[in-house]
């Protein structure tokens, strides 16, 4: 329930709809991979493809769906992607030594990410010092595979096409973390009206 002037309500009443319908569209759809994942270890985290602005919005509504946030911006944490690694290998950098330079110049609470494609690239992240292993687009049972090679040691993320039909069996494979791009990029927003109702004398 809301109260003020009628004019200000009104001139402000698409506006506030919208950020309300986006926000809590957000909301449930989190709310529902997170209940897809129950009785599991995993954790239901979002990404950065947020909407222009609104980053800081669609991640509070994100946690207020009982997910968890994820980077807010690449200050947060160092990520090491596939191209990244492409380019310095090219110029003959191995994996450990890009792990070694990126501690040395981020802050110490910083971790380290690396993103990889298959179980073998996975044991090599590990193995060189990663403090996170992204595992992209992989099956849920590769997830598995890498999850009982790589150890307690290392957190685990699944990342990539994952959907409501599919969260279950990826986090049985045993990640500690999901990433869900959908949750911010693509939700449904939720149908929120606004109704006048007059008081009483």
């Amino acid at each position: 329930t809301i109260s003020g002037s009628m004019a200000s309500i009104l001139s402000a009443e698409r506006t506030a709809l919208n950020f309300l319908q986006r926000m809590s569209g957000i909301a449930t759809l989190t709310s529902e991979y997170v209940k897809a994942v129950e009785g599991t270890t995993a954790s239901i985290v979002d990404t950065r493809k947020t909407a222009p602005g609104l980053r800081l919005l669609d991640k509070y509504a994100v946690s207020v769906g009982g997910g968890r946030n994820h980077r807010m911006s690449l200050a947060d944490g160092v990520l090491i992607k596939d191209n990244h690694l492409a380019a310095l290998q090219a110029e003959g950098i191995s994996l450990a030594q890009v792990i070694k330079q990126a501690r040395l110049r981020a802050p110490h609470t910083v971790k380290i990410e690396v993103e990889v494609e298959s179980v073998e690239a996975a044991i090599a992240a590990s193995s060189a010092g990663a403090d996170i292993v992204m595992l992209d687009n992989m099956s849920p049972l590769d997830m598995r595979r890498a999850v009982d090679q790589i150890g307690a040691d290392c957190t685990v993320e699944a990342s990539g096409g994952i959907t409501l039909e599919n969260v279950a069996d990826v986090a049985k494979s045993g990640v500690d973390i999901i990433s869900v791009g959908a949750l911010t990029h693509s939700p449904r927003a939720m149908d929120i009206s606004l109704e006048f109702e007059s008081k009483s004398a």
